[in-house]
């Protein structure tokens, strides 16, 4: 009998475990910055993540005309016929943390993406041109599945695992009255 509330408590811990765990629901369909628009054309913001006051790629492939492209983080860019990409700047005003939607209109078409401002600043130095390319290094992502998390988030996840763990073991220590014979 004993037995069977003790595997009882596992599964269900488990259980919790399992569904208290965060999960990274990503698509990975090789154009992770398209946001999954249906477009004729393509395009994408490079970097997709940026901070304020850096500079952006706005890239557009397959549009037979121009294109215009418009966000509230930047002055409107176009791309004419024949190119590929322009530059744009990101307003150095931009709040860190925001998202940024991105519209790119290849003759009446829309298409849109986001455009994450990171926090900080860019740094440069007095004595560099402000338009050579300074190398610093790979930029790497956030890591593990912690990325989108906080701490609410985090507290309370725990909070449930400690309450099923507390649970469980409330269960399994219980005696009845059939247990004493």
């Amino acid at each position: 009998m004993r037995a069977i509330r003790v595997a009882s408590a596992a599964l269900l811990a488990a259980t919790a475990l399992t569904l208290t765990a965060p999960t990274a629901a990503v698509a990975d369909d090789g154009d992770t910055n398209n946001n999954n628009n249906n477009t004729s054309f393509g395009f994408h913001v490079t970097p997709s993540t940026i901070a304020a006051g850096g500079q952006v790629t706005l890239s557009v492939d397959g549009c037979e005309g121009d294109t215009t492209v418009t966000s509230g983080v930047f002055d409107d860019a176009h791309i004419p016929k024949g190119r590929q990409s322009v530059n744009a700047q990101v307003f150095p005003d931009a709040k860190p943390g925001a998202m940024y939607e991105v519209t790119f209109d290849c003759k009446g078409e829309k298409g849109t993406t986001d455009l994450t401002i990171a926090t900080g600043r860019p740094t440069h130095h007095p004595t560099m041109n402000p338009t050579t390319p300074v190398h610093r290094g790979v930029k790497a992502g956030v890591g593990g599945s912690f990325g989108g998390l906080d701490l609410h988030e985090i507290a309370l996840g725990g909070a449930l695992i400690v309450g099923t763990l507390g649970t469980a073991y409330y269960w399994t220590r219980r005696r009845t009255g059939d247990d004493n014979s």
